[in-house]
């Protein structure tokens, strides 16, 4: 993981501010407000989510509507949209069902079958065996996780909210397998992050970001703040 050894130049504070064009959303169809949203709020993480369907099948499908909620206890959400018919997708009316889910984490090495799940098959049919992507089995859940996922997060529901068409599935983890390499001190629950070279969607359809170059900032406390004025 290359590391940039200082952050990019702040804006001064006396600066001129640029124009605006502004977008009142409650008056934009959905698809406008789609295109808008995405384009802003970026990069979003991907929760490559698979689900336990009725014969057992494993469902896995990709989210980037998608992120990290808290910490005490540590909670997730994301958003499965309807078909274009209207039906929910299968990862939600799974975890309806049956309440468990894993979020496995993306990295560069699996966009291209991360992708490959996003295909709209039909009702019932597991992406995981169409594709022949192999799977772990879960440890706090019945839920397999994408074996090669560098992280999964073993999940339980505890409330789907809906506003609208929009379905937010919000959930416990309950488990962390993480790849054993980006385990920087396990006594210490320090993660290697960059080891696990994660990606992130930019925009809309078919554009991603990798994760490889960062940045550190230090944060700086009041008291160091006043010593600067």
């Amino acid at each position: 993981m290359s590391q940039s050894p200082t952050p990019p130049e702040s804006t001064p504070p006396n600066f001129t501010a640029p124009d605006f064009t502004h977008f009142d959303l409650t008056s934009l169809p959905a698809s406008a407000c789609y295109k808008l949203v995405t384009g802003v709020v970026v990069p979003r993480p991907i929760a490559w989510v698979s689900t336990l369907g009725e014969g057992g099948h494993v469902n896995l499908a990709p989210y980037s509507f998608f992120g990290l909620m808290g910490s005490d206890p540590p909670v997730v959400a994301f958003a499965p949209g309807d078909r274009a018919d209207g039906v929910p997708k299968d990862t939600a009316l799974n975890i309806g069902s049956g309440g468990e889910f894993t979020v496995n984490l993306v990295s560069a090495e699996l966009a291209t079958t991360m992708n490959a799940t996003a295909t709209d098959f039909p009702h019932g049919m597991g992406e995981a065996h169409a594709l022949n992507v192999p799977l772990a089995d879960g440890i706090k859940v019945r839920v397999p996780r994408v074996a090669a996922s560098p992280a999964a997060l073993e999940c339980r529901e505890v409330q789907t909210i809906l506003i609208g068409r929009t379905r937010i599935i919000l959930g416990v983890v309950l488990g962390l397998s993480l790849r054993t390499d980006a385990v920087q001190d396990a006594e210490r629950h320090h993660v290697d992050t960059g080891a696990l070279d994660l990606i992130g969607r930019m925009g809309g359809r078919g554009s991603y970001a990798l994760t490889r170059e960062t940045f550190v900032i230090d944060r700086v406390s009041y008291s160091d703040w006043e010593k600067q004025q």
